[in-house]
């Protein structure tokens, strides 16, 4: 049993619920809520805790935005499931794969990716701004074989094994392999990272290192923040989704930069 104060735990299921809210409207939950268990846990407990129990926690609110959006954003259902059911295996893999992973070799490469995405973003002021949804019938068999490698295989693989920034490179990459608007590709992305946490979750499961006697609560938090978030996104459209991309990516530069030259 984890020896954590009440008010720890409160701050830890607040941090759960921002979290949740961010994920839901462009990803990138982890970079609040990890931060926040890696700082909350007591010192002498494994990181990997601290990595198991945030999919654990992660994976009910991604859940919840993830129904929320489609039964209300245009999003091609069958298609998204493909994905997902492709992240969650790659997804396995990489947290199978996660403790033997030098993160200050991968942190840098993560960094310079985002900086790149972050500019993109910028320069391309129209970028996920069309009203395009996803037609999978009139997309080409070269770019649905090129989304499902990149979103299912690749970035299903990364979330196994670091994870921070997700949910962001998804929606960067259906928008951009796709061409949805960012709203279509933020649904999209939540049924692809629903099952790219429950690939991590089994691994971590498995090996022991989820703390159970946390996840309830920080659970109800993280989906409450994850419906909100998504009902928001919905609401405002494409370019609240696209301020809020540029703020998580930015956050999350600024925080990779800590772990690698300050932590």
């Amino acid at each position: 049993m984890t020896d954590i104060s009440l008010t720890t735990a409160l701050l830890l299921c607040l941090a759960a619920a921002a979290a949740g809210w961010v994920d839901a409207v462009v990803g990138g939950g982890g970079l609040v809520l990890l931060p926040a268990m890696l700082i909350g846990l007591p010192a002498d407990q494994p990181p990997a805790y601290a990595l198991g129990t945030n999919k654990a926690v992660a994976v009910t609110g991604t859940s919840i935005a993830a129904v929320t959006y489609v039964r209300k954003a245009p999003v091609d259902r069958r298609f998204a499931l493909r994905l997902g059911l492709l992240a969650l295996a790659s997804s396995a893999g990489g947290a199978a794969f996660a403790s033997a992973v030098d993160k200050a070799v991968l942190q840098p490469l993560i960094m310079v990716v985002l900086l790149g995405v972050a500019g993109f973003v910028v320069l391309r002021p129209r970028f996920g701004m069309e009203s395009a949804s996803l037609p999978a019938e009139e997309l080409s068999r070269r770019r649905r074989l090129a989304a499902l490698a990149l979103t299912g295989v690749g970035i299903g693989f990364y979330d196994g094994l670091i994870g921070p920034g997700t949910g962001t490179f998804l929606v960067i990459s259906l928008v951009a392999l796709l061409h949805l608007n960012l709203l279509t590709a933020s649904a999209t992305a939540k049924v692809v990272n629903v099952g790219t946490n429950l690939g991590a979750l089994l691994v971590f499961g498995l090996n022991g290192t989820v703390l159970w006697q946390l996840v309830p609560f920080m659970a109800a938090f993280n989906m409450t923040g994850g419906w909100v978030g998504a009902r928001m996104a919905m609401k405002k459209g494409s370019g609240f989704v696209r301020v809020v991309l540029l703020v998580v990516v930015t956050a999350l530069v600024a925080r990779l930069a800590y772990d690698q030259w300050f932590a």
